[in-house]
């Protein structure tokens, strides 16, 4: 009797147990990058293996002190996946995916403005502190690499396109500064 027990026992530990299996969060370096709007939601699909889609959405303009116009304007979406080496939703985690984007930047630094469509796949790595439970803050960078259609403007609101800078070229950014706060359930 007592050998079945403990083959029992053996057995059942082989059992995948249950636990949070979704996760929902916003990245706080975003909103603090000129007020973007995101949103990220993931699904467990294995032990270490998540799914992940987010979203990013920035229609505001601002105006400088000297009455000159900022555009950091974006909408951009991401599906990807991240292989967590100890436990979905903890610890150290790495990433990859696909992501698509339209952009409007300019006169941040100088006047000139460039806008466009960029699409390509990011890689990115961080960290999962638990802070309870149900509550986590995720820490990371990556880097975004692919192709970018564009149109350069001599300013943000004249519209006069700088010729000899348009068209499309390949890149390759560090992107994605990560402070995540995070809702498991």
């Amino acid at each position: 009797m007592k050998r079945i027990i403990v083959i029992a026992l053996l057995c059942m530990s082989c059992l995948p147990a249950a636990s949070q299996r979704w996760m929902a969060g916003t990245n706080a370096a975003d909103w603090a990058y000129f007020g973007t709007v995101n949103a990220e939601a993931s699904v467990a699909v294995d032990r270490r293996v998540s799914v992940h889609a987010s979203a990013k959405y920035n229609p505001w303009s601002w105006k400088k002190a000297s009455g000159e116009r900022i555009n950091q304007k974006q909408q951009t979406y991401t599906l990807g996946f991240r292989y967590w080496p100890w436990n979905v939703y903890s610890g150290w985690w790495m990433g990859a995916g696909a992501r698509v984007g339209e952009y409007n930047r300019g006169g941040l630094i100088k006047s000139e403005t460039e806008e466009g469509d960029a699409a390509g796949v990011d890689f990115y790595a961080g960290y999962t502190l638990m802070l309870h439970k149900r509550f986590n803050l995720e820490i990371g960078w990556g880097m975004w690499a692919g192709k970018k259609r564009y149109i350069s403007y001599d300013c943000p609101t004249c519209g006069h396109i700088i010729h000899d800078k348009e068209g499309s070229k390949a890149f390759l950014l560090p992107d994605n500064p990560t402070v995540n706060l995070v809702w498991i359930f």
